[in-house]
């Protein structure tokens, strides 16, 4: 079967700016590229078409022109919930000439909603529940559509929700991404500046899912389970991309990387052992890392470690990332530092129960950790997270689904006066860390250590500075 999947734009900016968010940091469609290799395993023909990509082309007719190209049978969309619309766009431009051709959509808005899309979107044939490869392999293989596990799909006009696919027990028998479908891979997709000394980068997922439930977090497509990849494919991985791509770079997306102690030890042995050139990156949680693993992190190649904080407020933090405490954080973020790793931190704003007095204690608890890099995400409510279930009782919601993309205010708690005063307030917050002399004596003393960043900064210097001005705080508010 002829096949193409497709990586929609979406929404990856704030309404009336210009999207720059694909040049300064542009991620491979890690989850299409699974299922593009293991649909090529199977013996389908496979194109993957990102559409913020480098060499994307503009408009959805230009796209939809492009994926008719490919003469497919089928085409997969994978959308979060601000790409879903930009998707259905593509579906019903491809349907309007070639009605022939079947859709099928996954990914975690498609995960948390299910059924009711069909009912709501006609061009859309198929729904793809949880993990992605097997549904869509025996789909592609023609196999009787109610034996699919996985599969949601119209029946006499009615929508049939069948059985829900179990995981895949061990990832291992996965093939790598095929990176290679990718226009324009290694050196169209950048990793977020100054968080890399060499190029070119990548990113890599080592595991699947999460024992935690923390409130905000959406885990439609991998549940509460814990499967990982083992120490050995996670080298050959890393080794296959440096050989085959020359990748010198990696950013390890994985929600919980330490939690196996034991593998990551492994994978810093083999890494010490057969050193094979790369810097990477990665993320703990507060109490899943100790002194000697961190330090094993860093001789093996770690540059910069990740930690989910969300909150200053305990109060907060109680209620939406329970098990966390700022105490904890605090040595965490010590400990760090002090294995010669940097540290950044994640953290979130607006959510339930903020309050400016809970924001200001965030802030000043940001600033009293010496940290490297802060992101700072604006909380966005998920169909499928917790916290959904109460979110119009905490505040008010506007459920725009191309606005939410954790970075514009959809939900605007109760003790916030309006959303002005918010974005007033993030956009005060984020530029003190950024204005901090100290993190600037730090930033400047690196500066030739990140002379890549620099010189890809330079050469896109008024999109940056365009960029730059959306965190200025406003008068008006």
């Amino acid at each position: 079967m002829r096949i193409v999947l497709v990586h929609p734009a979406g929404s990856n900016w704030l309404p009336g700016k210009k999207d720059f968010a694909a040049v300064a940091n542009r991620m491979a469609p890690l989850g299409l590229l699974s299922i593009a290799a293991f649909l090529e395993k199977e013996g389908h023909d496979v194109a993957v078409i990102d559409c913020l990509g480098p060499q994307a082309v503009s408009g959805t007719q230009a796209t939809v022109n492009q994926i008719l190209s490919h003469d497919p049978d089928l085409v997969g969309f994978s959308a979060t919930t601000s790409g879903f619309l930009d998707a259905y766009d593509l579906a019903a431009g491809i349907k309007a000439v070639r009605p022939q051709i079947g859709t099928i959509f996954g990914g975690v808005h498609i995960s948390a909603l299910g059924g009711v899309l069909l009912e709501q979107f006609e061009d859309v044939d198929y729904l793809a529940m949880g993990e992605g490869e097997i549904t869509m392999g025996r789909l592609a293989s023609g196999q009787n559509l109610r034996d699919i596990s996985g599969l949601v799909w119209r029946h006499d006009n009615q929508v049939v929700t069948n059985p829900r696919r179990d995981h895949i027990r061990n990832l291992d028998d996965l093939p790598f991404p095929a990176y290679e479908k990718l226009a324009g891979f290694p050196k169209g997709y950048r990793l977020p500046l100054f968080s890399y000394t060499m190029t070119p980068g990548a990113t890599m997922v080592t595991s699947r899912g999460c024992t935690f439930q923390c409130a905000y977090c959406d885990r439609s497509v991998f549940n509460q389970g814990y499967r990982y990849n083992s120490a050995a494919y996670i080298y050959d991985h890393m080794h296959y991309l440096r050989s085959r791509f020359g990748i010198r770079h990696l950013n390890i997306y994985d929600d919980l990387f330490t939690l196996n102690r034991r593998r990551i030890a492994r994978l810093c042995e083999l890494l010490m052992r057969k050193p094979l050139g790369i810097q990477f990156n990665c993320a703990v949680r507060v109490g899943h890392a100790d002194d000697d693993l961190l330090r094993m992190l860093h001789q093996a190649g770690c540059l910069m470690v990740s930690v989910g904080i969300e909150s200053g407020d305990p109060d907060l933090l109680e209620v939406h990332k329970p098990g966390v405490y700022l105490d904890g954080v605090r040595d965490t973020v010590h400990r760090i530092k002090s294995a010669g790793l940097r540290v950044k931190g994640l953290f979130m704003m607006g959510l339930p129960g903020e309050t400016p007095a809970s924001i200001q204690k965030t802030s000043d608890f940001v600033m009293s950790l010496g940290l490297d890099d802060m992101n700072m995400s604006k909380f966005t409510p998920f169909h499928g997270a917790p916290v959904w279930k109460t979110i119009c009782d905490e505040g008010t919601l506007e459920e725009n689904w191309r606005l939410m993309n954790c970075l514009n205010f959809v939900f605007i708690p109760k003790g916030i006066a309006s959303k002005a005063a918010l974005d007033q307030l993030y956009n005060t917050h984020v530029k003190r860390f950024y204005s901090d002399k100290a993190w600037r004596r730090t930033f400047v003393k690196r500066l030739w250590q990140h002379r890549r960043s620099l010189g890809y900064l330079l050469a896109h210097l008024p999109g940056f500075l365009n960029a730059m001005r959306t965190f200025e705080p406003t008068k008006d508010a």
